[in-house]
């Protein structure tokens, strides 16, 4: 058996999305739960993010007050820019 690279922390939470949606291909996968076992911290974080697209699901736009999707349209059009 091979056993696959270690996973940063780091890497864990850029790969978060795809593994919280299922698209991850196998490899990555057991990579990235190899990680999980051993990283308290990290089970935490990836429990959160599910959290998040839980509740963050159930929201409408009409959910949001006027000024606070202001600032998140903001936040999004800059993001691109930063990263």
């Amino acid at each position: 058996m091979v056993i696959p690279d270690k996973l940063s922390c780091q890497e864990l939470i850029e790969m978060v999305t795809e593994y919280v949606e299922g698209t991850m291909p196998a490899a990555e996968r057991a990579r990235f739960e190899a990680h999980l076992s051993t990283c308290h911290g990290c089970r935490t974080y990836v429990a959160q993010m599910r959290r998040t697209i839980q509740l963050a699901g159930r929201l409408a736009e009409c959910d949001l007050p006027d000024d606070a999707k202001e600032q998140l349209l903001r936040a999004f059009r800059t993001w691109k820019r930063r990263s």
